[in-house]
């Protein structure tokens, strides 16, 4: 199995099991692929594209780094090919974020618990009420949680917290 920015981490742990300790140890964010379920889920549906946006890391380096740690050939970046960014731009703070949330979700502490955040996003959102918002919690942009609330057509602001700069709070609604 070749590597890529597209191999599915599921896939990959699969083919080379001994990669899961190399990605814990450059994206920390990913400690709970330890966890049997997690690593099934998140690993069915997470590129190593996914991890380096949520680990904040280079892909190209990445995916070189994996490819070297099993033996394959480095790729080299085509330099006609546009570089993406893997950072959000934030915008003002929309009216919509003021007051209360109906519901607070702390992604990090669902995670230690063995649960999958997003499966609980998704029960919460039918039951938001109209002008209302949920805010998800989390030490690690929660990439896979604001692809699920895209893929629902759902507005969403993002915000690393003023008081601990490595939370990040998402708000849904």
């Amino acid at each position: 199995m070749e590597i890529t920015s597209k191999t599915r981490l599921g896939d990959l742990l699969s083919a080379y099991p001994q990669l899961e300790e190399k990605i814990i140890q450059v994206a920390p964010a990913f400690r709970n692929l330890k966890n049997p379920i997690l690593r099934q889920t998140v690993g069915k549906f997470a590129t190593i594209e996914k991890v380096v946006q949520i680990g904040g890391l280079d892909l190209t380096t990445f995916v070189n780094l994996l490819r070297r740690e099993v033996g394959q050939t480095e790729l080299t970046p085509d330099p006609e090919s546009p570089q993406q960014s893997t950072g959000t731009v934030y915008i003002e703070e929309p009216q919509w974020i003021k007051g209360e949330p109906q519901y607070t979700l702390d992604g990090s502490a669902l995670l230690a618990a063995g649960e999958v955040p997003v499966n609980k996003l998704n029960e919460l959102l039918p039951q938001l009420d109209a002008g209302r918002y949920i805010l998800l919690i989390t030490d690690f942009e929660p990439v896979p949680m604001i692809d699920a609330v895209k893929k629902q057509k759902r507005d969403y602001y993002q915000k690393r917290d003023s008081q601990n700069p490595s939370r990040y709070l998402t708000y849904i609604k």
